[in-house]
C-alpha cells in the first residue's frame, strides 16, 4: 500500500503522510513530474524532502509503490464529515441525536459513498456517529477510506478502543487524530452521565491502550449538570496524560427538534461563542448522514442531496442550499443586532423549532 498521498488542493499541490498533520507543498511542475513517473524511482529531490519532513527513507523506491496520486475534484470540497450510523452504546441525556437509531447504508452503499467522496476531492474526512466504532462495517469502511488516500479523524466515545481488532487497525493505519469524549473523572459520575454501567472502566482502559499505541489523541471534555462538580478533575486528568483538550458545555436540541436535552446544561459553564461571520459549510465542506445524504453540516440537514443516487454531480447544488440556509429569516428576521449574533442561522432554527427559551441561543434575549 502507498505510504504518501500527493493531491491537489485548489492551486496548491500537497504531499501528505496519513496519520500525520505535516505536509509538503510542491510546485506544479514537480507535481506533473510525479504524475508521469510511473514505476521509475522516487526523484532524489522528493526523497530528500520526505526524509527531512518525516524521517522516511524512500530513496530508490518506485514512485507507484510509494505514492498515491489523487486527482482534483470538480468543485472546491476538500473536507467532509460522515456519520456511519446514529446508534450508540451510551444513552447520554444531553445527546443531540435523540432517538439514536442504528440504521443506514450497507457495506456496498458505504463503499459507493466513499468513492463519491474521493471523486469529489475530499482529502480530510471525519468519521463519526453515533458511535462509529460499534458499527460492524467500521473496520472495512475505515480501511477503504484510508486506501483512497483520505486523512482520517475519528470522533468516538472510546468504549471500543480496548478491543484488539480496533486498536490493531488504528495502529496499522493511523488516523490523523482520534478525538475522544470524556464524561467524568470517576466511575460513579461517568457511568451515571452515560447511563452505561462499566463505561468508565472500558473508556479508561482503551484510553491508556491508545496512548501506549502512539495514536494522536485529543480529548473533548463534555461538561453538564451531572459532572460539573468534576470539571477540575477532568481537566487535571487530561493534563496528567499530556493530551490536548477542549471543553464543551453548550448543549443543543436534538436533530429531531426536541428540547429534552437542554435541562442537562450546567449554567455556570455555558460560554459565549464568537460572533458568527460565516463558515465553509456547503462551500468547501459537507456532511453525510448514515444514508449518504449530503447536507451543509450536521445542523443544517435539510435540504440534502442523495449522493448514492446522484453521485458527485449532486454536490453542485450545495452552495445554493448553504446560501439559503444562512439567511437570517424566520424568528431572526428584523433583528437589528444580527451583525453580532453568535449563532449561525441553521442552529438558531433548531432552537426555535424546539421552542427553546431565547436565552439558550440568543445573547440578545434579555435586552
Amino acid at each position: 500500500m502507498h505510504e504518501l498521498v500527493v493531491t491537489p488542493l485548489g492551486e496548491r499541490r500537497l504531499v501528505l503522510r496519513q496519520g500525520s498533520s505535516k505536509a509538503l507543498q510542491l510546485p506544479k511542475a514537480r507535481f506533473e513530474e510525479l504524475r508521469t513517473s510511473g514505476s521509475s524511482a522516487v526523484p532524489q529531490w522528493l526523497a530528500d524532502a520526505v526524509q527531512a519532513r518525516w524521517g522516511m527513507d524512500v530513496t530508490g523506491r518506485p514512485v507507484d509503490d510509494v505514492l498515491l496520486l489523487r486527482e482534483a475534484g470538480p468543485y472546491a470540497f476538500s473536507r467532509a464529515t460522515w456519520e456511519l450510523n446514529l446508534g450508540c452504546d451510551y444513552d447520554c441525556v444531553m445527546c443531540y441525536l435523540g432517538e439514536k437509531r442504528f440504521e443506514g447504508l450497507d457495506m456496498d452503499g458505504k463503499r459507493k459513498l466513499l468513492a463519491v467522496m474521493r471523486d469529489a476531492g475530499v482529502i480530510w474526512l471525519q468519521m463519526t456517529g453515533g458511535e462509529p466504532l460499534i458499527d460492524p462495517d467500521f473496520p472495512k469502511a475505515y480501511r477503504i477510506a484510508y486506501e483512497l488516500g483520505m486523512q482520517l479523524e475519528i470522533l468516538s466515545n472510546g468504549s471500543r478502543l480496548h478491543k484488539s481488532h480496533i486498536l490493531n487497525l488504528l495502529r496499522t493505519y493511523p488516523p490523523t487524530k482520534l478525538t475522544l469524549s470524556v464524561y467524568g473523572a470517576t466511575a460513579e459520575t461517568y457511568d451515571a452521565v452515560t447511563r452505561n454501567r462499566g463505561a468508565f472502566h472500558r473508556f479508561s482502559r482503551g484510553l491508556r491502550m491508545a496512548i501506549d499505541a502512539g495514536l494522536t489523541l485529543d480529548l473533548s471534555l463534555i461538561i453538564v449538570r451531572g459532572n460539573a462538580h468534576e470539571a477540575d478533575d477532568m481537566r487535571a486528568w487530561a493534563s496528567s496524560l499530556g493530551l490536548p483538550f477542549r471543553e464543551y458545555a453548550n448543549i443543543s436540541p436534538t436533530i429531531h427538534g426536541g428540547a429534552e436535552t437542554l435541562p442537562s446544561q450546567s449554567p455556570e459553564y455555558l460560554t459565549n461563542r464568537a460572533p458568527f461571520t460565516g463558515c465553509p459549510a456547503g462551500v468547501t465542506f459537507f456532511h453525510a448522514d448514515p444514508f449518504g445524504r449530503a447536507s451543509i453540516c450536521k445542523v443544517g440537514r435539510d435540504p440534502n442531496i442523495d449522493l448514492i443516487a446522484e453521485g458527485v454531480e449532486g454536490l453542485v447544488r450545495l452552495g445554493g442550499i448553504a446560501e439559503s440556509l444562512m439567511l437570517r429569516t424566520g424568528g431572526c428576521s428584523g433583528c437589528k443586532l444580527s451583525g453580532t449574533c453568535r449563532v449561525c442561522r441553521p442552529m438558531a432554527k433548531v432552537f426555535q423549532e424546539a421552542k427553546a427559551p431565547l436565552e439558550n441561543y440568543c445573547q440578545h434575549g434579555s435586552r
